[in-house]
């Protein structure tokens, strides 16, 4: 089946965010009182967005985060970018690939717009992404794993949701795509394959995307 429109996660599927995020995550949440590890903050954060953080620490401690959480959060992860950050090996030939053969597609992400971009310059991949191929939780105010996004990224490129397939790592952003009646591939680089649940197709390295996507 050839796809009108493939949608992209961002962290950990275009940008090596992940590792650099979730440390950061872990440490912030235990200075502030609420211990937590790298391996928790994957497990329980890996793909959502910001609002499930504080929903989760509320419902588990009965403590609100700061109200700066999340501008701090976002300032430490923006300079840690601007170090160390990559983009996953492979994803300028799948994009290329894609660019080449005119099959329209897009980011769709539970990070913020400027967590999109920053991450985008940092690893050098913002040319193949103008504006309006990028979309954030930001835009539809519920993140994964409610489909509002794919489904707002779909409706925007003037596409059917049958007809999209999404590139996801995370458990709830295939829960995303299939809620929102999206074909699915599981990229399982960082996530063990039986946690993408309801992934059409799984892989482990990007440049076998590009012989899937034919």
């Amino acid at each position: 089946m050839r796809y009108d429109l493939i949608i992209f996660d961002n962290d950990g599927v275009l940008v090596d965010s992940e590792p650099i995020s979730n440390r950061l995550l872990a440490a912030y949440l235990t200075e502030l009182g609420h211990p937590t590890s790298y391996e928790d903050s994957i497990r329980d954060y890996m793909g959502s967005a910001m609002h499930r953080i504080h929903d989760l620490v509320l419902e588990r401690t009965g403590e609100r985060l700061p109200d700066d959480f999340d501008d701090v959060f976002h300032a430490r992860v923006f300079a840690a970018f601007e170090r160390d950050l990559r983009p996953v090996a492979g994803v300028d030939t799948v994009l290329g690939k894609l660019a080449a053969d005119g099959v329209p597609y897009c980011v769709a992400s539970s990070g913020s717009h400027d967590r999109i971009r920053v991450g985008h310059r940092a690893a050098g991949i913002d040319r193949w992404f103008e504006e309006s191929r990028i979309f954030s939780a930001q835009d539809v105010g519920r993140g994964k794993p409610a489909p509002d996004l794919f489904l707002y990224a779909a409706e925007r490129m003037g596409v059917a949701p049958e007809r999209c397939l999404v590139v996801e790592d995370s458990p709830l952003g295939v829960q995303a795509a299939v809620a929102a009646c999206m074909d699915v591939y599981g990229f399982t680089a960082m996530t063990p394959a039986d946690r993408l649940t309801g992934a059409g197709q799984l892989f482990a390295d990007m440049g076998e995307l590009a012989d899937l996507l034919v």
